[in-house]
């Protein structure tokens, strides 16, 4: 199992889709708050659709929580723009976190500090765009690290 981590998510129905995307392919949503809206959002709701009641999902209250968590990934890579080394350099295992900061601010640098080397991006071929919707994010990214798994077993 891949666990998508959500880095204090602020667009309920970009977190709604991606709830959807980890019921489907069986992957474990994390959610680090402060939220921007609330779980009973309905635009949460719709985007996640009745996926909503299949998703193994664990709320932490804020991002030291979340280290300090026994149900966190031991591995975990952050996804940013920032990043040097792209997601196809890397061999995912079953059981690895994809991190993933929100979407009005990333992640604070304190994160990016504590990333280090696990610090990886999604591939761009026109630089001067800037990223990506966070839910089409988490699809690729997922979907990658679910092929190099299936491939192994």
């Amino acid at each position: 199992m891949i666990e998508i981590i959500l880095y204090c998510p602020e667009i309920p129905h970009n977190t709604g889709s991606i709830g959807r995307i980890c019921a489907f392919a069986d992957c474990r949503l994390h959610l680090i708050h402060p939220l921007g809206f609330e779980i009973s959002d309905k635009n949460l709701r719709r985007a996640g659709m009745d996926y909503w009641k299949s998703l193994d999902v664990v709320e932490h209250k804020d991002w030291q929580s979340f280290i300090l968590s026994e149900q966190r990934p031991q591995n975990i890579y952050l996804f940013t723009t920032h990043a040097e080394k792209s997601f196809w350099d890397i061999s995912f295992l079953a059981g690895d976190g994809l991190l993933f900061g929100n979407e009005g601010k990333g992640i604070p640098q304190e994160i990016h500090d504590w990333a280090g080397e696990q610090r990886i991006m999604i591939p761009k071929r026109k630089n001067e765009l800037r990223s990506l919707n966070l839910a089409v994010s988490v699809g690729i990214a997922s979907y990658e690290a679910i092929r190099q798994i299936s491939a192994k077993d």
